[in-house]
């Protein structure tokens, strides 16, 4: 079994920073490309950041400049930077990740359970 685990979310006022870490564990023999996720109250889930198992990244535009997604693949850990907050990117934040197990041709999408993110104005 594989499981993803955040951490790192809290209440910040607007213009401060965050950081959150999610951390893989179980069988794994790979991992493919890991993102975050958020889904602000009564809105959908939206991608916010994608990072490649080379290290490409990509960033959502309403973050570019603030937020930074990186990834230590020895922890099999992804993280999200998150500088100069706003009031907007309050929002249940998710980890996924594209995770190869034991059978080498097989990979499947895991999630983790979410982080609650809240900046105050």
């Amino acid at each position: 079994q594989v499981q993803l685990v955040e951490s790192g979310g809290g209440l910040v006022q607007a213009g401060g920073s965050l950081r959150l870490s999610c951390v893989a564990s179980g069988t794994i023999s790979s991992i493919n490309g890991m993102g975050w996720y958020r889904q602000p109250p009564g809105k959908q889930r939206e991608l916010v950041a994608f990072i490649s198992s080379g290290g490409a990244t990509s960033h959502a535009d309403s973050v570019k400049g603030r937020f930074t997604i990186s990834r230590n693949n020895a922890k099999n850990t992804v993280y999200l930077q998150m500088n100069s907050l706003k009031p907007e990117d309050t929002a249940v934040y998710y980890c996924k990740a594209n995770i190869r197990g034991l059978i080498a041709s097989v990979t499947f999408d895991y999630w983790g359970q979410g982080t609650q993110v809240t900046v105050s104005s």
